[in-house]
């Protein structure tokens, strides 16, 4: 019986951590509003490179930022993006390389996976982060550039 007040005071203790927590939880849709339009871009885009090279490619062009119409050709080769959208937030101050401009439209940055392919073969996987650009209800992306 004596271990009894030593529970009842732990319990009063951990309830009134529970308290300590202040400000709203903010659901995930709220904290990236254009998260399906992000997640649809991804979707789309590794469908076309199901199709082929040129599907792909004529998706890349189809989709490019309209401010930065770099034609880059991927010589070939496909992408396969897998994003981790629970990493998606928005990035209002970045700009592309080389650029003294920020692109029009609700910029956002994700953790993506990217595998890249030629033909059925995979040649190289990478990890790192993609910019998306979400203008008038359309999502935008920068079409990678290989170095020659």
């Amino acid at each position: 019986m004596r271990a009894l007040p030593g529970v009842l005071l732990v319990l009063l203790a951990v309830a009134g951590c529970a308290n300590a927590i202040q400000g709203t939880p903010v659901p995930a849709a709220a904290a990236a509003p254009n998260r399906e339009l992000v997640d649809r871009y991804f979707t789309d885009l590794n469908e076309a490179g199901k199709e082929g090279y040129s599907a792909q490619r004529d998706f890349l062009r189809r989709t490019q930022h309209p401010d930065f119409t770099a034609d880059c050709d991927l010589g070939g080769l496909t992408l396969r993006i897998e994003p981790a959208l629970s990493t998606l937030r928005a990035d209002p101050k970045w700009k592309p390389e080389k650029s003294t401009k920020h692109p029009r439209g609700d910029v956002y940055v994700v953790g993506v996976s990217v595998r890249i392919r030629r033909d059925s073969a995979t040649l190289a996987e990478q990890i790192g982060s993609q910019r998306v650009v979400v203008l008038d209800g359309k999502t935008y992306g920068f079409t990678p550039c290989p170095t020659r």
